[in-house]
Formats: C-alpha cells, sequence, structure tokens
C-alpha cells in the first residue's frame, strides 16, 4: 500500500480524521472483499494527484465497528468526503478516472 494511504482506526480518527487540516477522503474496506481490493490501485494512483488538497485513509470495517456505525456503512467498498470529522457526501465513483472528476468537483 502507498505510503499516502493512511489507515485508521477508531483509536486514531479523530487525530486523524476530525484535526486534518484538509478534506479527508475515507475508504471502509475489508481484506474479504473483492471490489475492495480491486479500488487500491485506483486509490494508491490518485494519492500523489491530490497530496496537497485531499487526505486518503483506509479504515478496515471488521475491524472498526465504532466508525461504521457513525457513517451507517451498509456495504464496502464505501468511499466519504469529510471534513473536520463530518460527512460532506459518499462518494459513488470506482474507476481512477471517474472518482478523480468526482474529486475535483467535490475539491473545488
Amino acid at each position: 500500500m502507498s505510503d499516502l494511504l493512511t489507515n485508521v482506526t477508531d483509536a486514531t480518527f479523530e487525530q486523524e480524521v476530525e484535526k486534518s487540516d484538509k478534506p479527508v477522503l475515507l475508504d471502509f474496506w475489508a481484506p474479504w472483499c473483492g471490489p475492495c481490493l480491486a479500488l487500491v490501485p485506483a486509490l494508491e494512483g490518485l494519492a500523489p494527484q491530490y497530496r496537497d488538497s485531499l487526505k486518503i485513509v483506509k479504515i478496515n470495517s471488521d475491524e472498526n465497528p465504532k466508525l461504521v456505525e457513525r457513517f451507517q456503512v451498509r456495504g464496502i467498498p464505501q468511499l466519504f468526503l469529510v471534513r473536520n470529522g463530518a460527512e460532506v457526501t459518499r462518494v459513488k465513483e470506482r474507476t481512477r478516472t471517474r472518482l478523480s472528476i468526482e474529486l475535483d468537483q467535490l475539491l473545488d
């Protein structure tokens, strides 16, 4: 996994997400989830492009039930754009190109 993607847990969420000085893209995933694993290359590819404007974090949904409940995650992979710890929107796109277009619109 890219060093530009941060693993976040229930315990580190406040420091890594709520106190972040830039918007955060949350990726709820699990190691057994094929579509989640397929999304990793897109996120790794986008991380350098958005390094200065967006933080990308991964949250293992199996290991962080408090965050799953807080964001009402009902299926994975699930992406959220968050500012100051609060959900701005659920990000729907999954391919690198479409995800980049959606993020550009959301970050303007």
